[in-house]
């Protein structure tokens, strides 16, 4: 076993809840419900998103308030804790700094690569900033330029990049059409066969 390898995990769908789900209950908004598992064009869906949000009025604080009620997936800290013990890890997120906080903390403070919000004086999200494009994809190959294996695991289409380019990749709880149009690709349910497949890749 190498010791030279990392995993990289998508968050939303894998180890916490999508917050846009969560923020369109509890928001009234059922149009907020699209994810990355709907739609490929991450800008497409982001420029939606917010136009939706300006409609309503809603602000940071108002996505923050949800997100501070929102719990990893059962299994999933005990998840990352058990792989974290094993190997190196990183979770590769398309998610935003000002939304992840509450939820790295409930997951103990793993290490999470993902994007910035800007945020006007009013507290209206004004626009976002991507960190690099096809940025899981990017992240995934710029590691292993200086040396490491990777293992990738994911549930939507913006995370097929990172698991194809890997050494071994995963699909957990995706959706039956990704898992359709992907046969090639393991498709985990359950957390303690996601660990043992991963182990085994190692």
């Amino acid at each position: 076993m190498s010791d030279l390898n990392i995993v990289c995990l998508d968050l939303e769908g894998v180890l916490v809840p999508e917050i846009w789900i969560a923020f369109s209950e509890a928001s009234g908004i059922p149009e907020l419900r699209r994810t990355t598992r709907d739609e490929p064009d991450y800008d497409k869906l982001m420029r939606w998103r917010l136009g939706i949000l300006r409609e309503h009025g809603l602000g940071l604080k108002d996505i923050q308030a949800t997100i501070a009620k929102i719990d990893p997936l059962p299994g999933a800290k005990a998840f990352l804790d058990a792989l974290r013990a094993t190997t190196q890890a990183v979770i590769l997120s398309d998610t935003f700094t000002q939304f992840a906080k509450p939820l790295m903390e409930k997951l103990g403070w793993p290490t999470l690569l993902c994007n910035a919000l800007e945020v006007a004086p009013d507290g209206m999200i004004s626009d976002y900033k991507i960190r690099i494009a096809q940025s899981k994809l990017s992240t995934v190959k710029a590691l292993q330029s200086v040396g490491f294996d990777t293992i990738a695991c994911g549930d939507s289409y913006n995370d097929l990049g990172m698991i194809c380019a890997s050494k071994a990749g995963f699909l957990f709880r995706s959706t039956e059409q990704i898992k359709r149009d992907n046969p090639d690709l393991p498709a985990f349910e359950d957390f303690d066969d996601l660990l043992a497949a991963i182990r085994a890749a190692l």
